[in-house]
C-alpha cells in the first residue's frame, strides 16, 4: 500500500516485536490480574498465520455499462479480509484489493430506433464477452448494471437493466441515475484513489455519449457528484455530415442557435463546430461553478457541484476523453472510414474542450483510466460489505432488490428519555418519501448508536411504529450505522410479537436518496453484499 507523503517524504510504519516479558513471581500474580500481552502484528491485523484468525474472501463481480455511445464489460476479482485486531472490533469484513482480470471488447450501443435500445444484440454481446472471458453467470458473485446518459430515457431501458441482471451472475445489482454514474466514473477513472495518495482535490469530468458526470473528490473520499446533459452522440452525422440522429439535449441546443436542422438534413461543419462550442462552453461553466447561463441550466440534469472545497488539478474521463487527451482508444472506428471515426460530434467536443482547457489555463492532468471508468467502477467500486453482526431471517428470499433508504432523524436518547415519540418520527420520515407502512417495501436507516440496555424498549418502540407491517407479515428491514444488527434482531424476536421476517443489517453509511440491492450472505459469514444506488429511468422523455 502506497503511504501518503509528509514533507515530501514517505511516511513509514514501523512494526516491533514487544519484549519478552520477565517471569511473573508467585507474589505478582497474588497482587495484580495477569495482563494478556498480544503481539503488535495480531492487533494491527499484519499476521497472515492462523493464529491471527485473518480470513479471506475472494469475489468474482461483473461490471455492465450499457451508454448512450458505448457499451462493455468488465470481471474484477475483489478480495475481502477480516482479521481479528485491535482496529476491527466487529470483526466485519473489509475490501482490500481489486484486481481487474478481463476487460472485454467495447461496441457502439445497439440501438432499434431513436427510443429503443436493441435488447436482443445487447444480451448476445454479453454472452460472447463472457466466453471469451471463460466465465459463467453461475462464477459471478456480485457486481452491477449501469445504463448510463441518454440510454437510461430509453423506453425499454428498465428491461434490459432486469434481463441483464438476472442473466448476469447470482447477484448482479440492476442501475442507473446520474449521481450514482459520476461516482462509479470518478472511482473507475481513478482519481478518487489518486486524491487520496496526493492528499488533494480533484475534480473528474467523465463526458461519454449523452451526459458528463462530474464528481469532486477530495483526499479520498468524494465530495460532491453532478451531471449535466452534454456528450458526443448527441448529435449524430455521417461522413457527408448527414445528420441520423438528434437528441433532446442537441434540439434545444440548436433551439438556442437559431439552427432548424432534422434528421436526413446536410449540416455545415461549421454549424457543427458551433454546436460543440456550446456544449463546450456549458461544460467548462459547470466545472468552475453553478450554472448561470440560460442553456447550462437548461442541460443540467442534477444539483450543482459544491465548490466549497478549492479544486488542485482536474481530470477527465470517458469515450470523449480519449480525443481530449488525442489516444485512439480501442473502440472499432468504423472502419477508418471517415474523419469523424465515431459518426458523432465526439471529435469536435473535445477540440472545443481543450481549447477552453487552455484559454483558462486549468491545471489538467491525465488519469489512469479514461473510456472505461465507469465500467471499471461498476464493477469494482459498486460493492459494499454489511457487518458480520447481522439478524437474518433464512425464510426470507434474496436477492432483494430496489429498496429505498429510510433515514429517521431522531435522537435515540430521547425516545429512552419520552421526549420524542418512534413512530411519529417514523410516519414523518416515510411521508417524505411517499411510502406507505404496511404496503411498500422501506429500509429504516438509523445512524445513532444503540446502548445494549436499551435494545428491549426500542425493539417494542419498533413493534407499535409497523403496527401494518406486522399484521401483514411484511418485512421489516432494519439499518443500523453501527455494530449491533445481531443483537438487535434477536431482541426483536424474543421481546416482540415479530417473529419472523425481521432483517438487521449493521455497519453501512447510508443517506436519503440512496437505494440498494441485498444479496445473499458471504459464506461462511453472515457478512451481505451490498450495493448503494440511485435508480433513475425514462426521464425527459419528450426530450429523448
Amino acid at each position: 500500500m502506497e503511504l501518503p507523503k509528509h514533507h515530501e517524504k514517505e511516511m513509514e510504519i514501523r512494526i516491533k516485536k514487544p519484549k519478552k516479558e520477565e517471569p511473573i513471581t508467585k507474589n505478582q500474580i497474588e497482587e495484580e490480574e495477569k495482563i494478556e500481552i498480544y503481539s503488535a502484528e495480531l492487533l494491527m491485523g499484519h499476521m497472515d498465520s492462523n493464529e491471527s484468525n485473518v480470513e479471506y474472501l475472494k469475489v468474482l463481480s461483473v461490471g455492465i455499462d450499457v451508454g448512450s455511445s458505448t457499451s462493455h464489460l468488465v470481471f474484477s476479482r475483489l478480495t475481502l479480509r477480516r482479521e481479528t485486531s485491535f482496529f476491527n472490533m466487529s470483526n466485519r469484513f473489509f475490501l482490500v484489493n481489486r484486481e481487474l482480470i478481463y476487460e472485454g471488447n467495447i461496441i457502439l450501443t445497439p440501438l432499434i430506433d431513436r427510443n429503443t435500445i436493441d435488447i436482443e444484440a445487447i444480451i448476445k454481446f454479453c454472452e460472447d464477452e463472457y466466453k471469451k472471458a471463460g466465465i459463467t453467470p453461475e462464477m459471478v458473485d456480485t457486481g452491477a448494471v449501469i445504463v448510463t446518459g441518454e440510454t437510461a430515457k430509453k423506453q425499454n431501458a428498465a428491461e434490459i437493466v432486469r434481463r441483464l441482471s438476472s442473466e448476469s451472475g447470482k447477484f448482479v445489482s440492476a442501475s442507473a441515475g446520474p449521481n450514482f454514474e459520476s461516482l462509479l466514473g470518478a472511482m473507475g477513472s481513478g482519481t478518487v484513489d489518486l486524491s487520496r495518495k496526493k492528499q488533494n482535490t480533484i475534480l473528474n469530468i467523465d463526458v461519454g455519449g449523452g451526459t458528463s458526470n462530474l464528481a469532486i473528490s477530495s483526499k479520498g473520499i468524494v465530495h460532491s457528484t453532478s451531471c449535466i446533459n452534454i456528450g458526443g452522440r448527441l448529435l449524430g452525422i455521417d461522413e457527408d455530415f448527414k445528420i441520423w440522429r438528434i437528441d433532446g439535449p442537441s434540439e434545444i441546443v440548436m433551439e438556442y442557435l437559431n439552427m432548424n436542422y432534422k434528421i436526413d438534413d446536410i449540416i455545415s461543419e461549421e454549424d457543427v463546430r458551433t454546436i460543440a462550442r456550446e456544449y463546450a462552453k456549458a461544460l467548462l461553466e459547470v466545472m468552475r461553478g453553478p450554472a448561470a447561463s440560460k442553456i447550462a441550466k437548461k442541460l443540467m440534469m442534477t444539483e450543482d457541484l459544491d465548490f466549497s472545497i478549492p479544486i488542485d488539478e482536474i481530470s477527465f474521463s470517458g469515450g470523449v476523453a480519449e480525443m481530449i487527451y488525442d489516444n485512439d482508444g480501442d473502440i472499432d472506428k468504423d472502419k477508418g472510414k471517415t474523419s469523424k471515426p465515431y459518426n458523432d460530434i465526439g471529435m469536435y467536443l473535445a477540440e472545443e474542450i481543450n481549447i477552453l482547457v487552455d484559454k483558462f489555463n486549468l491545471p489538467l492532468m491525465e488519469p489512469e483510466n479514461k473510456i472505461r471508468a465507469t465500467v471499471i467502477g461498476a464493477g469494482a467500486f459498486s460493492l459494499s460489505i454489511s457487518g458480520s453482526t447481522c439478524y437474518y431471517d433464512e425464510n426470507i428470499k434474496l436477492p432483494i432488490e430496489n429498496i429505498p433508504v429510510v433515514p429517521v432523524n431522531i435522537n435515540l436518547k430521547d425516545i429512552y428519555a419520552k421526549k420524542q415519540n418512534l413512530k411519529s418520527e417514523i410516519d414523518l420520515a416515510l411521508n417524505n418519501f411517499d411510502m406507505k407502512e404496511g404496503e411498500d417495501l422501506f429500509a429504516l436507516y438509523f445512524k445513532d448508536l444503540l446502548n445494549r440496555r436499551d435494545l428491549p424498549l426500542f425493539a417494542k418502540e419498533i413493534e407499535k411504529a409497523l403496527p401494518n407491517s406486522v399484521a401483514n407479515k411484511k418485512l421489516i428491514l432494519i439499518i443500523l450505522g453501527f455494530d449491533g444488527g445481531k443483537m438487535l434482531g434477536i431482541t426483536i424476536k424474543r421481546e416482540t410479537s415479530i417473529k419472523n421476517n425481521i432483517f438487521c443489517l449493521d455497519e453501512l453509511d447510508l443517506e436519503a436518496g440512496d437505494w440498494i440491492d441485498i444479496g445473499a450472505p458471504l459464506h461462511p459469514s453472515q457478512a451481505f453484499p451490498i450495493t448503494i444506488k440511485s435508480l433513475v429511468f425514462n426521464k425527459n422523455k419528450n426530450a429523448s
